[in-house]
């Protein structure tokens, strides 16, 4: 009974021992475990690192010549050495387009899937890189099989139309154009099966993460690849001049932003300024407004293709190319007043659709590059390729261009764009004869209201 009570007390002081010094240290690092922040922050640490290593195959422009050339550029500075680079291939570049385009039409469709192929190739490499699925060339051959079904889906009815012009042929491939989304959908179904019968255990992820990748691809690619080439019918002058006001923009801000840039514009292109970004524009403008009175009345410019094809000779100018009045405002009438002339200017309408599409290139055009340098810098990546030295791949040039096409073929469907009537009549003629025969009275009705009967 004596014994009890003292071990209760003996426990009751050994509870009130105050804490020593040494128990109130905090513990060390090791025993701590790390707050959510740190185990984000070296989570991120890590995946950059293997996204790191995984992306090393990607081939990154170094700007080489080749070694004779290279022994002659040593002795400039590293920035000077860049700058000779990239600006001899501009010029090779430009060369180049110049020829294709005084070429016409049909080369510069060829030009236009070339790149669409070679942008593919880069960015699709990347995915592979990525998800670690060289090994599988079936599945690499599957990626390119849906390059070849989407280009037919997109491009098959109005590239069968061109060609049956070219040709002169009516009903050229018409088998293709009638049943053309069927065919679509029947090529498209052959590779999702492939896809399928293509899985492996263990791979799943990978393989659905690319074929994801594949089909974003896809979309940004050909469908914006397609809206250029519709911009060629439209044209030749509605694919030059954006293209041309792009390159005008991206060469100008590069010269700007090397001989005065110091204001930092983006954090996504740390060598981008905004001394850059504002020269690069007005200097866009100016050459949009000069290219435009260059070439409205040149015939090989600016006619549909489709009616350039028929008669070169003949070809109709559109009214976007015609001059037309306009009447000045106030108070800037008031100086005609002074001169005695009536104050009106002629102008065609082209010279303000080549503001607003220079506008474009320069202030928006720009973002479709950062978006690849975003994109670039989640991989840990610098270039898309090597193919151009001095500039990198395919992908790193035309990055604002396709953003540009896109926007180019909204302007025309939203300002330009008239109905084709010889379309309108094709359409018309598949029709039954009775259906027809009430579209004949309708027509004839609405006209003869109208006095022109």
């Amino acid at each position: 009974m004596s014994d009890q009570p003292s071990a209760d007390n003996a426990e009751v002081r050994q509870r009130r021992v105050p804490d020593s010094p040494e128990s109130l240290k905090a513990p060390e690092r090791d025993d701590v475990r790390p707050t959510s922040d740190e185990s984000d922050m070296d989570a991120v640490l890590q995946d950059e690192d293997r996204m790191e290593r995984l992306t090393k195959a990607i081939p990154q422009d170094k700007g080489s010549l080749g070694e004779f050339a290279d022994s002659m550029l040593e002795a400039l500075p590293p920035r000077w050495r860049n700058w000779v680079v990239r600006g001899l291939f501009t010029v090779i570049m430009i060369s180049t387009f110049t020829f294709i385009v005084n070429r016409g039409a049909t080369w510069l469709m060829f030009l236009v899937f070339l790149i669409q192929f070679k942008c593919f190739q880069e960015i699709i490499s990347i995915g592979l890189a990525v998800y670690r699925l060289y090994d599988f060339p079936w599945f690499r051959a599957l990626s390119w099989y849906f390059l070849l079904t989407s280009n037919y889906f997109f491009f098959g009815e109005s590239l069968i139309d061109y060609w049956g012009i070219v040709l002169k042929k009516d009903n050229f491939l018409h088998f293709l154009v009638a049943y053309h989304r069927l065919v679509s959908f029947a090529l498209y179904c052959i590779g999702f099966v492939s896809f399928v019968l293509s899985l492996r255990k263990g791979y799943y992820m990978r393989q659905f993460s690319l074929f994801a990748w594949t089909h974003l691809t896809l979309l940004l690619i050909v469908s914006q690849s397609f809206f250029i080439i519709q911009n060629i019918f439209q044209g030749l002058i509605w694919f030059l001049a954006p293209v041309a006001m792009i390159i005008c923009c991206d060469v100008m801000s590069y010269m700007f932003g090397f001989f005065f840039g110091k204001t930092p514009l983006i954090k996504l292109s740390p060598k981008k300024t905004w001394e850059g970004f504002i020269g690069g524009a007005f200097s866009t403008v100016i050459f949009g407004i000069l290219l435009s009175l260059a070439l409205y009345n040149r015939p090989f410019f600016v006619c549909p293709v489709e009616h350039y094809q028929i008669d070169s000779s003949n070809c109709t100018i559109p009214l976007a190319f015609q001059l037309q009045d306009y009447p000045v405002p106030r108070p800037f009438s008031f100086f005609f007043k002074i001169l005695r002339k009536e104050p009106v200017i002629q102008l065609f309408p082209f010279v303000f659709h080549s503001i607003a599409l220079s506008l474009f290139a320069s202030i928006l055009g720009p973002f479709g590059g950062f978006f690849a340098s975003g994109f670039k810098r989640a991989f840990k990546i610098k270039d898309f390729g090597d193919v151009i030295p001095g500039h990198g791949g395919l992908m790193d040039r035309f990055d604002c261009q396709l953003l540009m096409g896109t926007f180019v073929m909204v302007y025309i469907h939203s300002f330009i764009r008239v109905p084709d009537a010889s379309k309108l009549l094709k359409q018309i003629m598949t029709l039954e004869p009775q259906d027809q025969l009430n579209i004949f009275n309708l027509l004839q009705s609405e006209l003869s209201k109208n006095g022109l009967l």
